[in-house]
């Protein structure tokens, strides 16, 4: 069975809480009372395999920045979110990947940008195409979503659970191909007889 830890992050009210239960219970909330964290399972089976998603909701509140650095340095992957209805959430995304990628020590994180609320287009203040290009820019995945009508939901998740294999397999083979180098190079004696 493979496993995923997840983390989704965003600012407070862009939907965390609506996307993580919509993936993990097929249940949309319109109202949901935010807490520091909760934490949310799920089995499935993708293309074949069976998958255990463990899914951390954070808060969007500032004053949780330790835990938001505790949760995302263990985090196989993460979501970040931004409304299409909120400029403000959008702008914050790029800060919160940079700081993702710091906790981590990585520019390889596997980070899937994540529109929410795609359901209120008549209240779209940011364009698909800014969510496009700034996920190109920061070099994430990127999907509109909507919680409420179940659009993309599970697509979100799946598409990051195939970054992190990805990444994990990148990984391994840096790994294999450094051990034959090492080993080359302790093979090759540097002695002279003269």
């Amino acid at each position: 069975m493979t496993k995923y830890y997840l983390c989704v992050v965003g600012d407070w009210g862009v939907g965390k809480s609506a996307l993580t239960l919509q993936f993990t219970q097929n249940y949309f909330v319109e109202e949901y009372d935010p807490t520091i964290e909760d934490y949310f399972r799920k089995h499935m089976e993708i293309e074949g395999e069976n998958c255990f998603f463990e899914v951390l909701d954070t808060s969007g509140a500032e004053e949780y920045i330790n835990l938001f650095k505790r949760f995302t340095s263990v985090a196989d992957g993460v979501l970040v979110l931004y409304s299409i209805t909120s400029r403000n959430s959008f702008d914050l995304v790029t800060v919160c990947c940079e700081q993702i990628r710091k906790y981590k020590d990585s520019d390889h994180c596997p980070i899937m940008i994540v529109a929410t609320k795609a359901d209120l287009e008549d209240d779209r203040k940011v364009s698909q195409g800014e969510g496009m290009d700034l996920a190109k820019s920061l070099n994430c995945s990127f999907i509109e979503t909507s919680a409420k009508s179940n659009l993309n939901v599970e697509q979100a998740f799946i598409v990051l659970a195939r970054k992190i294999n990805k990444s994990r397999l990148d990984k391994l083979n840096n790994n294999l191909n450094n051990r034959k180098t090492n080993k080359n190079h302790k093979n090759k004696s540097t002695c002279e007889i003269l």
